[in-house]
């Protein structure tokens, strides 16, 4: 199913500063309102197709991130629609969004797109699908991941600012939500650097009980290619 996720998404949403604590350890500010950026579904890494590959000269974060797939077209969703919201999802993932910190962090002081820093091949690594039937509510599922064994994140989606149903509504006004798009819902404190020889895993739990399908394992590797990252 993972596989066929990359075949048919049209994009993928990413919600930004969703979490309180992971806004402070990056210095940046609270939103006033829920914000989002897209990341290409090309980015996609499908569970056993790793590793991550880091670009020439960049500052590699991970970002784990409970992330839903849309079922349906949702356009102008009410934010006060929970019902609505959670019935447009179809089903749940676990991924990895993996950022080039430095080239953000210029993109951000000069007014530039983040396009670059989240974009490239491979910085989406996701898990296998996790039925909703596994996931009651999805502001009550515990996420972890870690580094070469040791934790570096864990929390639970509780801490999330802004709700999913407020979250789809605000991408809703903007663009339509079609069918296997992918929403990624923020991620809590704890991002840190990985580089080549790293080994990620990363986790879901509801009440205490780990998630089968919502497991990832994935080590970094450098990537080859003509892209070296340099000042714009």
């Amino acid at each position: 199913m993972a596989a066929s996720l990359r075949a048919n998404c049209r994009k993928v949403i990413c919600i930004g500063r969703n979490y309180a604590e992971h806004i402070t350890e990056l210095n940046n500010t609270k939103p006033k309102q829920p914000f989002f950026f897209l990341k290409p579904a090309s980015a996609i890494l499908v569970p056993g197709a790793g590793p991550v590959l880091r670009p020439k000269g960049t500052n590699l974060h991970y970002e784990v991130e409970l992330a839903l797939m849309m079922g349906k077209t949702v356009r102008d969703l009410d934010p006060e629609d929970e019902k609505g919201a959670l019935d447009a999802i179809k089903s749940y993932f676990l991924a990895i969004d993996m950022t080039a910190r430095n080239v953000q962090d210029e993109a951000k002081k000069k007014g530039l797109p983040w396009s670059i820093a989240k974009g490239f091949d491979t910085f989406l690594p996701i898990s296998e699908e996790i039925p909703k039937s596994q996931i009651p509510d999805p502001h009550n599922a515990f996420l972890r991941l870690s580094v070469n064994n040791q934790q570096r994140q864990a929390d639970s989606s509780s801490l999330m600012l802004y709700r999913i149903p407020r979250l789809l509504a605000e991408i809703s006004r903007v663009m339509t939500l079609e069918e296997s798009d992918v929403v990624l819902t923020g991620t809590p404190k704890g991002v840190g650097e990985v580089k080549s020889g790293d080994v990620m895993k990363a986790s879901i739990e509801v009440d205490g009980k780990k998630i089968e399908e919502g497991n990832i394992e994935v080590e970094v590797k450098d990537r080859e290619g003509r892209y070296q990252y340099s000042e714009t």
